[in-house]
């Protein structure tokens, strides 16, 4: 059995936050800068440049990609072999507030959805799952909410054709038009329960992109790239880095459709304990 402190969670988790926000995933910026070269439009290649430029100098000036910190999502991969030495909740609301002050990265988040109030560091949402082994996989997602305010989800009969589907994704994608900052990545969550495809939508994004694209991932990539919609929504090929889906066993009733939106500063970082 393998002891993991809560201490060490919340460095981990404070550690995550200010790293996902300064420094753009690899494998986003490789398919910005693929995106750069075959891009036939002048201006759209102009502002992927100054895209790619932006996240070159925030990680080299330890400044955020963009002012919108995102809400803070923390997704867990815990071994049953492992034990956790206090409160794993409060150790990782801990290292929200805390890696979003260190790396005076903005304040966003309201208590009450309602009244809303000062916004505040925390709490962020996170997710467990429990895995074999002994390891404590962490993962923080900063979702902004730009792109996050064009989720979409939908129950379809379960009679429904691919093509339906299909249509449902793209038109998800014309509604958010210029207003996610494009190039996307769109994640989609097909299956479970309404809020389980919803979960696996936003699960969507932490895949690296292009790693094993389906047919269907092709074919909605491809017809989304000739939107026109282009990088910032001023028209252009590169509207989408790429499309992720994930899927789950679901009720002979229904069938669940989600989709969730990042913008072009997809950001999320990992380590392992």
């Amino acid at each position: 059995m393998k002891v993991i402190t809560a201490s060490k969670i919340t460095k981990t988790v404070a550690d995550l936050c200010i790293t996902s926000n300064q420094v753009l995933r690899s494998d986003v910026l490789k398919a910005l800068q693929n995106l750069c070269k075959s891009e036939k439009n002048a201006r759209a290649r102009r502002i992927l440049e100054a895209i790619i430029a932006n996240a070159g100098m925030a990680k080299s000036e330890l400044l955020a990609i963009c002012q919108d910190t995102g809400f803070p999502i923390v997704f867990l991969e815990l071994g049953q072999d492992v034990r956790i030495s206090g409160d794993l909740n409060q150790a990782v609301q801990r290292g929200i507030e805390s890696g979003y002050k260190k790396g005076s990265l903005r304040d966003s988040i309201v208590k009450d959805p309602l009244e809303r109030g000062k916004p505040g560091f925390n709490p962020g949402i996170m997710h467990v799952d429990i895995t074999r082994g002994n390891k404590l996989k962490i993962t923080v997602l900063p979702k902004g909410f730009g792109c996050e305010n064009k989720s979409q989800m939908k129950m379809f009969l379960p009679t429904a054709k691919l093509a339906q589907i299909k249509e449902f994704i793209i038109d998800a994608v014309k509604a958010a038009g210029p207003d996610a900052c494009p190039p996307y990545v769109v994640g989609v969550g097909i299956g479970g329960t309404a809020d389980y495809a919803a979960f696996l939508a936003k699960k969507a994004l932490l895949r690296k992109l292009r790693t094993r694209s389906s047919k269907l991932e092709k074919d909605l990539l491809s017809r989304v790239n000739k939107l026109n919609i282009g990088p910032m929504g001023l028209g252009g090929s590169a509207t989408c880095l790429a499309v992720n889906i994930e899927t789950y066993p679901t009720h002979i009733a229904g069938l669940a459709v989600a989709v969730n939106i990042s913008c072009h500063a997809l950001r999320s970082a990992t380590a392992i304990l």
